[in-house]
């Protein structure tokens, strides 16, 4: 049996955030993807393990099933709980556990909220609205103008090394620079120190096994 069942969608950006550090710290896991066509992720059955109704949710079988969701909240325990050498934790003094939690609630009031809605409005809404596109156009180009303040000036976010802080940007990065800026602005030109930081982050092995894995989820539905 797998140490944790991950309950995830294929498509969905959150769910992959969380296989990327179960991977990195050799942490064994089923993933089960929720059709959210059946409207799986309203069920009771998967209200009992997340009260909102989305996904990703953790349960660690080896800990009682101790269950966690959202994505972040997941980051944290994983790091905490099995993360034993600190590869990827900021640090243990107030400052350093500000310092990182202050970039995992941006990544989830900030970018996961103003990159999800640019997603809606410029894909999904059943109108186009050119208020709302133009505003969270707007806002994925704020986003990531603070990324590029801060990262023209370091590796990575916080520590000088690849932190939970880094990976729970990955997924999002990947629709927000290549799919939701406004017309005419080129993401490498315009941010390039969050394309090159992106860039790298993407190209470690155990996202880079993840990224794959989900283009086969993905294709493998669709069949």
């Amino acid at each position: 049996m797998a140490q944790f069942t991950l309950y995830s969608h294929a498509q969905g950006p959150n769910g992959w955030t969380v296989a990327f550090l179960l991977k990195a710290l050799g942490l064994t896991y089923e993933t089960k993807y929720l059709d959210f066509g059946a409207n799986e992720q309203k069920s009771e059955a998967f209200l009992k393990i997340n009260p909102n109704g989305r996904i990703p949710a953790l349960v660690d079988h080896q800990n009682n099933d101790f269950t966690v969701f959202e994505s972040k909240a997941c980051l944290v325990y994983l790091q905490l709980k099995y993360d034993t050498e600190n590869r990827f934790g900021a640090g243990a003094t107030a400052e350093q556990q500000a310092e990182q939690a202050q970039w995992l609630y941006f990544q989830a009031s900030g970018q996961g909220a103003y990159f999800g809605q640019a997603a809606h409005f410029k894909f999904f809404a059943p109108e186009k609205i050119p208020y709302a596109i133009n505003r969270y156009e707007q806002e994925v180009a704020r986003v990531l103008g603070v990324l590029e303040r801060v990262l023209s000036g370091r590796e990575f976010l916080v520590g000088g090394k690849v932190t939970i802080a880094d990976l729970s940007f990955i997924t999002w990065d990947n629709f927000g620079l290549n799919m939701l800026l406004p017309e005419g602005i080129n993401a490498e030109e315009k941010f390039p120190s969050v394309a090159a930081w992106h860039k790298k982050l993407t190209s470690l092995p155990y996202v880079a096994e993840a990224l794959q894995e989900r283009e086969e989820v993905v294709a493998a539905q669709k069949k």
